[in-house]
């Protein structure tokens, strides 16, 4: 993990708005939310191993996910790239049970902090700055 820095930390505004603009550069919230804290994520490389991460953290009401964040509002934490290194193939030892794939749906990661390329870096401060230029709040 190798943290930016950005303008956009500690921007605070209404997660609908951030999250609107965010999503013209393809981030997304990331499944890991809270009604107190997220993030924003971009993938940077096609097999999707490559993150520029933006956290944040609620600062007003509740983060909802069902309706756009209902109207929360958010501060914007330092961005981050990391690298996500995890298995590709099949599990041949992966043994049938219904229940258990209810929690058990992916295999951990091979590696969950790998090593960033000064290449993928320098990608991630590229979107920065682009997205940077055009936010306002």
């Amino acid at each position: 993990m190798i943290n930016l820095e950005s303008r956009l930390e500690n921007v605070e505004d209404e997660f609908l708005n951030i999250d609107s603009y965010l999503c013209k550069h393809d981030f997304s919230l990331a499944g890991n939310w809270d009604y107190k804290h997220g993030y924003l994520d971009k993938g940077l490389d096609r097999e999707r191993m490559v993150w520029l991460r933006i956290p944040f953290h609620v600062t007003k009401g509740s983060l909802d996910g069902e309706c756009g964040g209902c109207r929360a509002t958010v501060k914007l934490g330092r961005p981050f790239v990391f690298k996500y290194v995890y298995n590709t193939g099949t599990d041949k030892h992966a043994m049938p049970h219904l229940l258990g794939a209810l929690f058990d749906q992916f295999q951990p990661p091979l590696d969950p902090d790998a090593h960033v390329d000064d290449e993928w870096v320098q990608h991630a401060r590229n979107v920065l700055q682009e997205v940077e230029l055009g936010y306002l709040p």
